[in-house]
């Protein structure tokens, strides 16, 4: 009851309250004169009611004041027992703190030792450790039994071997599943990964199935040890307990195969040791032998050496060929594996000995590129030797019976080609030793002399070289040979694009500085300072070198001579390029490059390579060195032109004091005395076209013949008869200058007699035979000619007149009439 409440009852009565109360109740029971009869009986009643209310209040108010007395005692009582619990609390918040601090952790105050809280908590979590552990020792000494009884079992049934025999291994493989199935859910619910547990039963499992077949590899070895293996097996000498020993052990290995594949679960990764288990067994020993050679101290273990381990293991397929073809493949004809081929399952469990040994060859091989290269070349031999043998994976274990599978073998080779690092390292490699191999022959003192090609095919015994060209092709041809092998076509398109295209691009580049050496020390300034400069076109010196000489180099047989070296080396490059893009080899690296997407951008990326065709359809048109045969066609193209320039220049040149000479009216004799000017540009044709004929071609000469002979012509025709300004001639001159023009033929038809015949020789100087002799025609032929020229008939008529007084009718009637008019007794 609320404190205010208690006052209002404590409270004295309230007389005015009263006296309403009282003067309603009179209202209410008097209401008329005639009520007033019964107030006596209600004063009465009402007195009496006060006296109840009064003993009631005297009882009332001595219940208070009892009630007061005891609420004043509880609540004194309350106030004490609330100012006890008010220190109890301030006790408890003091111990509270100093258990606080007590249960501060030592690693945060390093001076005091680990509380009983934390003791009590590592305690309670190595318990819980143990009991993991416990649990997992538990696990693995059952695994570990299972293990062991496995092995035993085989051991005591190993010669009959069945189902029985694998009985344990099952139990363990049953074992090993369910764990893992637990740890896996276990694992998918805690969201942890593979418990370790899992990974060591599948081992002790994986381990225990490789110490059953041991067991068995060890009565097989033994059989086969009576047998004289590892040496070469005499089947049919051995003793019938000899022969069906090792039948025995080899089908119980068989078995114990057949039913790993029914109960174990499949791999997913193969590893290349894998195979059939009795020819594993078989090729043990001779691993022991391959180690003992060539893995250990003996002096056959040399890196400098490779084709020693090579040769020994194809020695030893070659040696039991015979044992694996006729024996092995007998006993696996009787079994589930009877499309395996023997001798080739044994050969590829061989092949592990050479993948270890290369892995741990090449990496110290690095840093040496010529050992490198070496043993990589013995690997290709060995993988084109043992597939030349018939060897592949087609008919192997290698192969799981479905039509995708690859039957193809990367080879050995693979291991180092594979690799990109290694196949980096060798890459780098040959490609310095080719560029310092070009170097040599570039810089050798007879680079460019110029000789006969006795090694070329009959189709090519004409065409000449220097010793430069020839040992460029025989360098490329090498480079050809060494990547050949390459089992893959992109390690072929790398080897083309990084050696091969590279030495053929320095050597244009090297005849292409040549020439543009010669071109500008024979210019005008040079020519006019003759002995100033000399360039290096032939002496085998630095690649476009120029050094100071006193001789000129660049007039003359010498000149010419230097042309020719260029000219007869990038011929002979272009033809050994032609005739290499006809190739087998590269018709097949081309069509690939063409045929592949990556192969295609690398090639367009290289500007020596033609433009690869997309279209796998059909097969590419053009040649893979077509560029450069193209490149090198320009270069010789070029030097005939430079050639042809340098010839027809100093020819002109010399006829310059002949044509500037005065000439004289000559003697109406039949005796014709030549001009002595005239000798000499004569004599320098003569000897251009003797050395011409003599270091060049019979083709290239006749084609540079045609074109000199067809400018000195046009030339001499020009300046002797047609453009003489206001000079006539006048007969005995026009005889001279017939026979001037005449020599010039007989000069050319004696340097090229045997090589051409006349006609061949005139054709170049039809032209000017012709203006020749219609200068020195006279007499009554002059004049048919003068008529039948400017007078306007037939034109056949007169060409058939002209041929028959000169003997030649290559000039049309207007250049003939230009020809006549030299002629002071013309008149027209």
């Amino acid at each position: 009851m609320p404190s205010q409440q208690i006052q209002t009852l404590l409270a004295p009565p309230n007389v005015q309250i009263s006296q309403r109360k009282s003067l309603a109740v009179l209202d209410e029971q008097c209401k008329s004169l005639d009520d007033l009869d019964g107030l006596d009986a209600l004063v009465q009643q009402t007195l009496a009611s006060s006296n109840a209310l009064s003993s009631q209040l005297a009882i009332s108010q001595s219940n208070v004041d009892h009630l007061v007395s005891d609420t004043r005692t509880t609540a004194e009582a309350h106030l004490h027992s609330a100012q006890e619990l008010s220190l109890l609390r301030h006790s408890l918040t003091d111990e509270l703190a100093y258990l606080s601090q007590e249960l501060v952790s030592s690693m945060a105050e390093s001076e005091s030792g680990p509380t009983l809280l934390e003791d009590v908590e590592a305690l309670h979590r190595s318990l819980k450790e143990l009991e993991s552990v416990k649990g997992y020792v538990q696990v693995i000494e059952h695994a570990l039994k299972l293990s062991e009884l496995a092995v035993e079992q085989l051991r005591t049934t190993k010669d009959a071997v069945g189902e029985g025999s694998v009985a344990e291994y099952q139990s363990l493989q049953t074992f090993v599943s369910s764990v893992a199935s637990s740890c896996a859910q276990a694992a998918d619910a805690s969201g942890q990964q593979t418990l370790a547990l899992v990974t060591f039963l599948e081992k002790t499992r994986d381990r225990t199935w490789s110490d059953m077949k041991g067991v068995l590899f060890v009565t097989l070895s033994s059989a086969a040890e009576k047998l004289k293996w590892p040496m070469p097996v005499d089947f049919v000498a051995a003793t019938p307990e000899e022969r069906k020993s090792f039948e025995t052990a080899f089908l119980n290995l068989l078995n114990l195969q057949q039913l790993g594949e029914k109960i174990r679960p499949p791999t997913t990764e193969r590893n290349e040791k894998d195979g059939l288990y009795p020819i594993q067994a078989l090729v043990q020993p001779v691993s022991l032998r391959f180690k003992y050679h060539f893995e250990g101290a003996r002096d056959t273990n040399r890196v400098d050496k490779p084709e020693w381990y090579f040769t020994h293991v194809l020695n030893v397929t070659h040696e039991h060929r015979s044992f694996m073809e006729n024996v092995v493949q007998h006993l696996l004809a009787s079994t589930k594996y009877r499309n395996i081929m023997a001798w080739r399952e044994f050969t590829m469990l061989l092949l592990p000995l050479l993948s270890r040994k290369l892995t741990r060859t090449v990496p110290s091989l690095l840093n040496r590129p010529s050992l490198l290269a070496h043993t990589i070349y013995q690997a290709l031999a060995f993988d084109a030797a043992i597939t030349e043998d018939g060897f592949n994976l087609s008919g192997t274990s290698a192969r799981d019976g479905t039509p995708d599978t690859l039957e193809k073998w990367d080879g050995t080779s693979e291991i180092v080609l594979g690799k990109k690092e290694w196949f980096d390292a060798w890459m780098e490699g040959e490609r310095i030793f080719a560029e310092d191999q070009y170097t040599d022959i570039i810089s050798a003192p007879d680079a460019w002399l110029i000789t006969d090609d006795t090694e070329a095919e009959s189709s090519e015994r004409e065409m000449r070289s220097t010793n430069s060209a020839r040992r460029v092709k025989a360098l490329v041809e090498q480079v050809t040979d060494r990547y050949s092998p390459l089992p893959h076509f992109t390690h072929r398109t790398r080897f083309l694009i990084s050696v091969q295209l590279p030495l053929l691009e320095l050597y244009h580049s090297r005849i292409s500085s040549s020439l543009d050496a010669f071109e500008t020390l024979a210019s005008a300034f040079v020519r006019a300072v003759p002995g100033a400069l000399g360039v290096n076109l032939g002496g085998g010196g630095a690649e476009g070198s120029v050094r100071v000489d006193t001789g000129r180099f660049t007039a003359g047989i010498d000149g010419v001579q230097r042309l020719c070296k260029a000219l007869v080396s990038a011929r002979f490059v272009e033809a050994a390029m032609e005739s290499w893009g006809e190739e087998l080899f590269f018709l097949e690296l081309w069509t690939e490059i063409n045929r592949r997407a990556t192969l295609r951008a690398r090639a367009q990326a290289e500007s020596s390579l033609p433009d690869p065709s997309p279209d796998e359809e059909e097969a590419p048109e053009s040649t893979i060195f077509e560029e450069l045969v193209h490149q090198y066609a320009k270069l010789s193209t070029r030097a005939e032109d430079i050639i042809v320039q340098q010839v027809c220049g100093e020819v002109e040149q010399g006829l310059r004091a002949h044509f500037s000479a005065p000439q004289s009216d000559g003697q109406e004799t039949d005796d014709i005395a030549l001009s002595s000017t005239l000798l000499g540009p004569i004599a320098l044709l003569s000897s251009h076209l003797a050395f011409l004929r003599s270091t060049l071609p019979p083709l290239t000469v006749a084609t540079l013949y045609r074109r000199i002979s067809a400018r000195l012509s046009e030339h001499i025709f020009h300046r002797q008869i047609l453009y003489r300004g206001r000079h006539r001639l006048t007969v005995p001159q026009g005889r001279v200058v017939c026979a001037e023009c005449e020599l010039w033929v007989e000069t050319c038809q004696s340097v090229l007699s045997g090589s051409s015949s006349r006609p061949r020789v005139e054709a170049p100087w039809l032209r000017l035979l012709e203006g020749g002799r219609l200068v020195a025609v006279q007499g009554e032929a002059w004049d048919k000619l003068l008529d039948a020229t400017f007078d306007v008939g037939s034109e056949s008529d007169w060409e058939e007149l002209v041929d028959g007084i000169v003997g030649v009718c290559e000039m049309n009637r207007e250049e003939v009439r230009q020809v006549l008019r030299t002629r002071e007794d013309c008149g027209r």
